[in-house]
């Protein structure tokens, strides 16, 4: 028996979904939550197998739910089930380790095979979602070998002028001639295939070389 709790914000899809789930004589909803909060306190005593998960939930929302799991000793297997079919969403989520990707416009029988499918330990994505995936993660492959491709002291001058810096300001920082960070820029911007500073920090933004907060 495959147990699984339901987590959503509107108490109807968590009732649709059960009776949904529970078409399969071998599926069976233990538990159900609105929140990210409330499945982190029930988990321990509901003890699922599989968490169907929505991303977009008051208090705690899916991917901070998720990071919680993770940090936790028993972490059972996750199943995002969103509306979200933007890329950015489902690679997001993929990096915090999680189990399996679904769109809630699946049909039943598509969302019994995604949680067979995570119960299992293979990884599900939605589908129609794997072409552009590739074509992402082929594409930040190619961003992280022209990072790589960086000395460390084009690299730190690239996360200034990133984060706003003029060049006087990171020659200042950096204790080195403006010629010299010109000509570190020139050099970067050569090897990440960017025109103006505008494009290297939506570079460094993009591959997380900094953060927008910084």
């Amino acid at each position: 028996m495959i147990r699984v709790m339901v987590v959503d914000d509107h108490k109807m899809v968590r009732e649709g979904l059960t009776r949904l789930i529970e078409y399969d004589e071998e599926i069976r909803v233990v538990d159900e939550a609105g929140d990210g909060l409330e499945c982190i306190h029930k988990i321990r005593s509901a003890k699922p197998d599989v968490i169907l998960l929505d991303i977009n939930m008051p208090e705690a929302d899916g991917i901070g739910t998720l990071k919680e799991l993770n940090r936790r000793k028993y972490r059972p297997k996750i199943l995002i089930l969103t509306v979200h079919n933007e890329i950015e969403y489902l690679m997001k989520v993929l990096d915090l380790g999680v189990d399996g990707y679904i769109l809630k416009d699946s049909s039943s029988k598509e969302l019994i095979r995604a949680i067979r499918f995570v119960y299992e330990g293979e990884r599900f994505i939605q589908p129609s979602l794997i072409p552009l995936l590739n074509s992402k993660l082929i594409a930040r492959d190619l961003d992280q070998e022209k990072i790589d491709s960086l000395t460390n002291r084009e690299l730190e001058v690239l996360k200034l002028a990133a984060l706003g810096h003029f060049n006087k300001d990171i020659a200042s920082i950096l204790s080195i001639t403006e010629r010299t960070v010109k000509n570190h820029l020139s050099s970067v911007f050569q090897k990440i295939d960017c025109t103006d500073r505008t494009q290297a920090a939506i570079f460094c933004i993009r591959n997380g070389v900094v953060r927008v907060h910084e």
